[in-house]
This record gives C-alpha cells, sequence and structure tokens, in this order.
C-alpha cells in the first residue's frame, strides 16, 4: 500500500519538501542550491504527474523559498510549467508563491514566473 505523504527533510543544500497524495497539499520550504538539482526535483515532476493520473481531485503547491540559485530556477520552472500545463487542462491547482516582506527578489521571481508562464499565482507576504 502506498503512503499517504511524501516527506523530504531539508539540508544545507535542499528545501524541505513534504505532499499530502490525500489533500493534495504540496510543500517547498528553504533554500535550494544543489549542484545537480535534477536529482531533487525530478522525483517530485514525477509524482505530480502521478497524481494526475490517479485522479486527484485539487493539488495546491506552496512555494516559501528563501533562496535557490540558477540551476534550481530552471527546475524550478519546469515543475511550476508542469503544474501550470494541469491546470490549463482543467485540472483544480492553486499556486501559493510566499516571499518575506523585505525580500523584493523573492516577490519578483514569482512575478516573473507567472507572467512567462501565463499563469495565474497567490503572491503572499510573510511578515
Amino acid at each position: 500500500m502506498r503512503e499517504t505523504e511524501l516527506k523530504i527533510a531539508s539540508t544545507p543544500i535542499t528545501p524541505f519538501f513534504h505532499f499530502d497524495r490525500r489533500s493534495g497539499m504540496m510543500e517547498f520550504r528553504g533554500r535550494s542550491l544543489p549542484s545537480s538539482p535534477q536529482k531533487f526535483y525530478y522525483p517530485i515532476i514525477e509524482e505530480i504527474d502521478m497524481a494526475f493520473k490517479r485522479g486527484v481531485n485539487k493539488l495546491t503547491a506552496n512555494f516559501a523559498l528563501e533562496y535557490f540559485n540558477t540551476s534550481s530556477s530552471k527546475c524550478l520552472f519546469n515543475l511550476l510549467k508542469k503544474l501550470v500545463s494541469y491546470k490549463q487542462d482543467g485540472g483544480n491547482v492553486v499556486i501559493n508563491w510566499f516571499y518575506e516582506e523585505c525580500d523584493d527578489d523573492m516577490k519578483e521571481t514569482g512575478q516573473d514566473y507567472e507572467k512567462i508562464l501565463g499563469a495565474s499565482f497567490n503572491h503572499i507576504k510573510l511578515n
């Protein structure tokens, strides 16, 4: 029997990841600095594919990243692209982009992803 949750603990170079398969809640939190981010993000992208193949009714993805490097940026973009694609195909997908009140760079990064992908994110300021 498949577990209902997938958790990946944070490390100094990878973010915390949690996906509750029952509720469709997905969370990224922390810093992403791996030299090979594909090793971290590829299984997560596969997990998203499997969730939609299993007929998940709703998926909420929370991105609360403090920092990520250039190589992680490409993987995050591909992950967001996958979520947006499912949303455009009629899936109930919500993307929440969290940023610290004083972190204009992270706020603008979320806005840039949103614009490039032609999607709608919820931008949530943290105090």
